[in-house]
């Protein structure tokens, strides 16, 4: 896994149905792990079927991501509820994972979950030592996204919610913390999967989120000084 190669043809079921093609970004250099690198760090990207999550570790890993897509079949649409997605050709069966080098100790590791209810099961475990996670949304679906939203919060495990633009009906950050039941601490942001960029700028808004919790809980509570409390009377 120490290759990595240019931003990959996003294949047709990654692009979504109606939404502007994205822009061809320049091809990004061979990359290897540094022998110094001695901090990995791990990021789940979550969300419901077909929302993007293995175009955003594409389109954002310094290497050639690790995939385990597999071509959908007639038997799975009795399964797979592909309402909005038709296009879709193939699907996550395991995870997908990337990769991106933060500095020459620190490492970033990416982990897509997949979306299907069926491989719910593994979500437990690919949570397991997460630092936070991003959760991805189709508006067009939100009710898809509530699934993950809920292990996220049972697990206590930081998140942001990121739009995909799908060039459905819009919809105003308000309406959509209404639908989610987000509350205004948790990071609300609007990207397009297939751009390395915004895919970015969504790992770095997860990233301000960490820091801010950190901080938040690294401040110690304010302890009345004995000085200042007044005695009981003595009986």
């Amino acid at each position: 896994m120490d290759s990595a190669i240019s931003d990959a043809t996003i294949p047709e079921a990654a692009s979504p149905a109606g939404a502007a093609p994205a822009a061809v970004e320049p091809l990004r250099p061979r990359q290897a792990l540094r022998s110094t690198a001695d901090n990995g760090l791990k990021i789940v990207i979550v969300g419901g079927f077909g929302v993007g999550k293995t175009t955003m570790v594409r389109s954002v890993s310094e290497i050639r991501p690790l995939n385990t897509e597999e071509t959908m079949t007639k038997a799975g649409e009795a399964v797979d509820d592909t309402d909005g997605i038709a296009g879709k050709s193939a699907t996550t069966v395991a995870f997908d994972f990337g990769r991106i080098t933060l500095d020459a100790r620190n490492v970033l590791y990416l982990f897509g979950a997949p979306g299907q209810e069926r491989f719910w099961f593994l979500w437990d475990r690919l949570f397991s030592g997460t630092l936070g996670a991003v959760v991805l949304v189709d508006t067009r679906r939100l009710a898809d996204s509530w699934y993950a939203i809920d292990r996220l919060e049972h697990h206590g495990t930081p998140f942001v919610v990121a739009c995909n633009d799908f060039g459905g009906p819009e919809h105003t950050p308000e309406q959509i913390r209404a639908a989610l039941d987000l509350p205004d601490t948790i990071p609300l942001v609007f990207c397009d999967a297939r751009s390395r960029e915004s895919s970015k700028q969504v790992l770095i808004s997860l990233v301000q989120h960490l820091q801010t919790a950190a901080l938040s809980h690294a401040r110690p509570s304010r302890q009345p000084s004995p000085l200042s409390q007044t005695p009981e009377p003595t009986p």
